[in-house]
């Protein structure tokens, strides 16, 4: 894992752009050599700046934004405290998220930021929680083999030996073994932006992301791919 002091250099010289999206779903799109790509849409915002971190008040330099919307009736007062000082008290965020950025920002509180600040940005990280499958076995959760399911093989699916005889006497941590699979948070690195379509805050992404449709996404310029 990088240190707080080494985020910059992978950044080369330009400031962190980030918003909170939905995934809208797969679709595809012709380049204009006519090649035809796989993309994933992401909703990237309108997303509403709560609140603006700086290095000499806060220590470290973020933008706190806010995306969707919901009842004012279900925010508890010092949650909506804080989003009356940043003046978005009246259509409370349903989400909201931190962008860390690698200089403070002269964006004001209560302001929009759009897709389009991703305009000229060619790669992308993007957060999501992957889908959730519940209580699954080895085979399904670690690509297991199994045991044999003739010739008097009796066991087919099961993990097979896990113990250490008398010493250590114990299963040993961290071994794979059944257990719980997804719902949980996972960032794909270095996706190609293909498209922005600024007018209806949609982003084209190469490839596949995390999460089911209509799940709720942190998208930001690539840390470790120049744009």
């Amino acid at each position: 894992m990088l240190r707080k002091t080494d985020r910059s250099k992978y950044l080369k010289g330009e400031m962190m752009k980030g918003l909170i999206g939905k995934k809208l779903g797969m679709t595809q799109v012709y380049n204009e050599k006519g090649i035809l790509i796989p993309v994933t849409v992401i909703q990237a915002g309108p997303c509403v700046v709560v609140d603006v971190k700086t290095a000499e008040k806060d220590g470290y330099s973020a933008l706190q934004l806010g995306f969707g919307q919901r009842k004012a009736k279900n925010v508890s007062k010092p949650v909506m405290g804080h989003f009356k000082r940043g003046g978005v008290d009246s259509n409370p965020p349903a989400i909201v998220r931190e962008v860390r950025l690698t200089e403070d920002s002269k964006t004001e509180l209560g302001s929009e930021v759009k897709a389009d600040i991703f305009d000229g940005v060619e790669y992308l990280d993007v957060t999501g929680v992957v889908k959730g499958r519940g209580f699954q076995g080895v085979v399904k959760r670690w690509n297991f083999a199994g045991g044999r399911y003739s010739h008097g093989g009796g066991w087919k699916r099961k993990p097979g030996s896990v113990g250490c005889r008398e010493w250590p006497a114990h299963v040993i941590k961290g071994k794979k073994m059944p257990g719980h699979m997804g719902n949980v948070q996972r960032t794909i690195q270095n996706l190609k932006l293909v498209q922005v379509r600024a007018e209806d805050n949609l982003l084209f992404v190469k490839g596949a992301i995390p999460g089911p449709t209509g799940g709720v996404v942190l998208v930001k310029s690539a840390r470790k791919k120049g744009n």
